[in-house]
């Protein structure tokens, strides 16, 4: 008899142990919504941007993930992604799937503009963050802001301000534009043209042309036919590799005329080769070769892509990175909680130095001017790149005066 009690009161103490033990579990997997942290990213993994975008992002969300420890306040942190075809309903349709029936916590990247102007109203409509490195729209901060939408590596104004005054400022006063027909590149076009002419420069014209063409002939024999100084490339990813080949074949730049990438990337740059891309004027928001840090974090995620990361994807790995840390500061993932600290909190990390969130959504931070090398310049593969200016963040991108977002009190 004696020998039942002691057993049980062993086995209640045991009981009352393994209960005390697992309380903390189970109140930090309470502060996460089903105990599991998940990020969406929707990227075009086949189409025009993939090279850009696609495979490269999701392994740099992946990075920030090893980086944090792969667990948050004691949970796991899981990345899905998917491909939207360059096409928004598939987007919308995506991260509507997602929000409502697959538990994902914030989508932290949409490729392409009009993409990610589907998929941010779906974000707005759920109360859920979504932010955006690989679009450049400036409608983001502008009409379409939201409380949880935020602008991260770049946008079409930050490119503008920067290339459009550096080469006004040498003399190339007359431009004409070749522009992707979507939202991207209609707003490149816009806002460069608006630099151009604030500055005394003259816009000739501008020729439309639809995403993933093959064919630059004719649009590109309107442009040398304006004569102007400057043709400029409102495109991105296989379209302005494309471009810039067929520019080379009918004589645009040993005619006189200056190329310039409005949205060039060193994916770019590397399809090219240094012989084609040498002299082209390039902004962009990092670049993997500024110093022991970057070189370091780059030849990592070499050893999956077999390249070395653009702007898009280092602004995935540091919005993916300044997520986790707001959701470890603000102890849930609690859409407005996180949100909160995403605001406080400076976004410091491998690429991006002492950034802010704006009440309107934009990150801003430095942004870079670079010059493509010419072939005997370069000392290694990859090595493509010379810095010519620094644009601080307060100079960079759109003053909070000029915004149209509803968020800001006028």
């Amino acid at each position: 008899m004696a020998q039942s009690k002691f057993c049980l009161h062993y086995l209640a103490s045991a009981a009352a142990s393994l209960l005390l033990c697992a309380a903390p579990a189970v109140a930090q997997s309470e502060k996460i919504s089903d105990g599991v942290v998940r990020i969406g990213l929707i990227e075009d993994m086949s189409g025009v941007y993939a090279d850009i975008t696609g495979k490269g992002a999701v392994t740099a969300a992946q990075m920030a993930v090893e980086e944090f420890g792969g667990k948050v306040l004691g949970m796991p942190i899981e990345i899905v992604s998917a491909d939207h075809q360059n096409k928004p309903d598939i987007a919308a349709n995506a991260a509507r799937k997602w929000f409502d029936t697959e538990k994902v916590d914030a989508i932290l990247d949409v490729a392409s503009s009009s993409p990610a102007l589907a998929v941010l109203e779906i974000a707005k409509e759920k109360k859920k963050i979504v932010t955006l490195s690989s679009p450049g729209s400036t409608r983001i901060t502008n009409e379409v802001c939201g409380p949880y939408v935020v602008h991260w590596a770049y946008d079409t104004f930050a490119i503008a301000n920067s290339t459009g005054k550096a080469l006004v400022g040498q003399g190339f006063d007359s431009w004409y534009f070749v522009t992707a027909d979507y939202a991207f590149g209609q707003g490149l076009e816009k806002d460069t043209g608006e630099v151009v002419t604030t500055l005394g420069g003259k816009v000739l014209g501008s020729t439309k042309h639809p995403v993933g063409t093959a064919d630059f002939a004719s649009v590109l024999l309107t442009a040398q036919g304006s004569k102007a100084k400057v043709v400029a490339l409102a495109n991105a990813g296989g379209d302005t590799i494309n471009s810039i080949k067929q520019a080379a074949e009918f004589g645009l730049t040993s005619g006189g005329q200056k190329l310039a990438a409005l949205a060039g990337f060193i994916n770019d740059v590397h399809g090219l080769g240094l012989k084609e891309a040498k002299g082209l004027t390039i902004t962009e928001a990092s670049y993997w070769d500024m110093n022991d840090d970057t070189r370091k974090w780059s030849k990592r995620f070499y050893a999956t892509m077999n390249a070395m990361p653009n702007m898009l994807q280092t602004g995935t790995y540091s919005s993916v990175l300044h997520y986790l840390k707001a959701v470890q500061a603000a102890g849930t993932d609690r859409t407005e909680d996180v949100m909160q600290k995403m605001r406080e909190l400076p976004i410091n990390d491998v690429f991006y130095k002492n950034g802010k969130i704006r009440e309107d959504g934009r990150m801003v931070h430095d942004m870079y001017l670079f010059e493509v090398k010419k072939p005997e310049e370069s000392k290694a593969a990859w090595d493509y790149y010379k810095l010519l200016a620094t644009i601080p963040a307060d100079q960079a991108f759109q003053p909070l005066a000029l915004s149209r977002c509803p968020l800001i009190k006028k």
